[in-house]
């Protein structure tokens, strides 16, 4: 599994439009447990929680929100040891995948994206032990909240059937 870069076709954009998981609200932060492994999906997220003293397993963030340069959490964790990887938009990389999985399997840490992070949710949801949770932007929208199981991670795999091994 993501031994090859995958890019995402302009034509099967539209399943990616539906949020997988449910609405997370501020509000929840003061009393939240992040239970397993907390991985954080979007620099907006990732901020949220570390204003409210919560430190992510992972998180994975680009420095921008909604194609807009946001430098709120990219200023914060800039003196932070991080991995960098490069992931373009409607793609995920080897790279990209390859180091969600270093991550996971070791101590975690920062991520940061040149490109898109996006559709690095799914290498997090099928990586990440059984019990995770993960935290991902719905630009505009809200926070929402993905608990791993068996049915997220068949979720994820549907999704990811829809992209093309690039060649």
């Amino acid at each position: 599994m993501f031994e090859r870069d995958l890019v995402l076709p302009d034509a099967k954009r539209g399943a990616f439009k539906e949020p997988i998981g449910r609405e997370m609200d501020d509000a929840e932060l003061d009393s939240f447990d992040s239970g397993n492994i907390l991985i954080t999906v979007g620099d907006v997220v990732s901020l949220t929680f570390a204003e409210h003293g919560i430190t992510p397993f992972l998180s994975v963030y680009d420095g921008m929100t909604e194609r807009r340069e946001m430098t709120g959490f990219a200023r914060l964790v800039e003196n932070e040891p991080k991995e960098t990887v490069t992931n373009p938009a409607g793609r995920i990389t080897a790279e990209l995948a390859g180091t969600i999985r270093r991550c996971i399997e070791g101590s975690g840490g920062l991520v940061l994206v040149d490109g898109e992070e996006d559709l690095a949710l799914l290498p997090c949801i099928l990586m990440a032990p059984e019990g995770s949770n993960i935290v991902y932007g719905w630009p505009g929208k809200c926070m929402m909240l993905i608990t791993t199981d068996g049915s997220i991670r068949k979720k994820a795999m549907e999704l990811m059937a829809l992209m093309e091994e690039e060649e």
